[in-house]
């Protein structure tokens, strides 16, 4: 871990200046026992997101209840649009794009194998731990 990652709760993310779109998908992942959650801000880094969150769900069940929770309720308390969603035919890693920010949700496996955060290991980085 970097000087600059953070180690934070869920109750401390909300007090951080960070978009709500954000807090709310954190708050969406954790309602559902996501685990393992990070958000990276790659503002500084890439033109294509501000912000990349990933979390790891227990199965590809688990996953789907995730990722469907989160296109549910984005769509109901902010009105956000979907730009895509992708691995949702086998669900062991889910894609989804907010133009603003992309979600990755990943089993444990595909997690440890692709090791996104240390692709964007330059980023601020906040892991979210349990209250």
């Amino acid at each position: 871990m970097k000087a600059e990652d953070a180690d934070i709760t869920v109750t401390a993310l909300k007090k951080l200046r960070l978009p709500r779109e954000i807090k709310e998908v954190v708050t969406l992942i954790y309602d559902r026992k996501g685990e393992d959650i990070t958000v990276l801000n790659v503002r500084k880094l890439t033109d294509m997101t501000d912000f990349i969150i990933i979390c790891t769900g227990r199965s590809s069940i688990h996953n789907r209840a995730i990722s469907d929770w989160i296109l549910t309720e984005l769509k109901k308390t902010l009105k956000l649009t979907n730009y895509g969603v992708e691995g949702s035919a086998t669900n062991e890693w889910v894609l989804m794009d907010y133009i603003d920010f992309v979600i990755h949700i990943m089993l444990p496996e595909k997690r440890k194998k692709y090791l996104l955060e240390k692709l964007w290991m330059d980023a601020k980085r906040y892991n979210l731990i349990s209250d």
